[in-house]
């Protein structure tokens, strides 16, 4: 019995009309969507509201409702770098937005994962210290991207810069790999519901000894990083600085750095 005439598989040639119609309407709709972006950008001016526009904890509201969203096809890469430019280009039209990169002596991952969370809008530079890099991130509209590289405690720094946090863990999918570089910057970090919390100590304890102690106080952390007599954890959950199960964690100089959303796809 044949299938009805509905049902026909369409040939390739309506397949490619369909996605002409379908970029053309895109287009549109990016064009339209730049277009409002400017008109955000313009009404801040006016305001005098030239502070630093990026909200890391939006985005990843943002960026967590579509990937939960029903999908028959995109995939949650694709939703997300397409996502992650759109707000990038956006948020470059309000001020001077720029990237400062540092990766070590192999600094091609950190550029990579630069790239794919804060998208082509920004201006990069690489540099050959992190010194240079945080220093960076403290300038207007700036953000550093450190990789976690080897017998180098960058991230101890954070705990004499309380103004400049970590915000982002990167890459945001677990399926472009482990998280091997962090964002900083000069802004608020909020709670976003799916969050991992930065904490340091100097604790001389195993790793194994500061978890297991940090467990029995509610608390579930795993070890991200081990240099210069430092130890950085990663805390299940948003945690603040004050917060007392920390303060009686081991430790005598110890301290939240940041917080970041969780991987989206974990």
């Amino acid at each position: 019995m044949g299938s009805d005439a509905g049902d026909a598989t369409p040939s390739l040639d309506e397949v490619r009309w369909r996605i002409d119609a379908i970029d053309g309407e895109l287009l549109a709709l990016l064009d339209e969507r730049a277009g409002l972006a400017r008109a955000v950008a313009a009404a801040k001016q006016a305001a005098g509201d030239t502070g630093f526009g990026l909200r890391p904890g939006r985005e990843a509201l943002i960026i967590r409702k579509l990937v939960e969203a029903p999908r028959k096809a995109a995939s949650d890469a694709l939703v997300i770098r397409l996502w992650r430019e759109l707000m990038a280009d956006s948020l470059a039209r309000q001020g001077p937005y720029h990237l400062t990169v540092w990766g070590g002596a192999n600094p091609a991952r950190a550029v990579e994962l630069a790239r794919l969370r804060f998208g082509v809008a920004p201006p990069m530079k690489v540099v050959a210290s992190d010194k240079d890099a945080l220093a960076a991130a403290k300038t207007p509209w700036g953000v550093g991207v450190l990789g976690l590289v080897p017998d180098n405690a960058w991230w101890g720094r954070l705990l004499a810069e309380p103004r400049l946090k970590i915000f982002a863990a990167l890459p945001c999918l677990e399926r472009w790999g482990p998280q091997a570089a962090f964002a900083v910057a000069e802004v608020e970090v909020e709670p976003t519901g799916g969050d991992q919390t930065f904490w340091v100590t100097d604790s001389s304890k195993t790793s194994a000894a500061i978890i297991e102690a940090l467990s029995a106080d509610g608390v579930a952390a795993d070890l991200v990083a081990e240099a210069g007599g430092l130890k950085l954890l990663s805390l299940l959950g948003f945690y603040q600085a004050g917060d007392e199960r920390l303060a009686r964690a081991p430790g005598s100089l110890t301290g939240v750095i940041g917080a970041a959303p969780t991987q989206f796809d974990v």
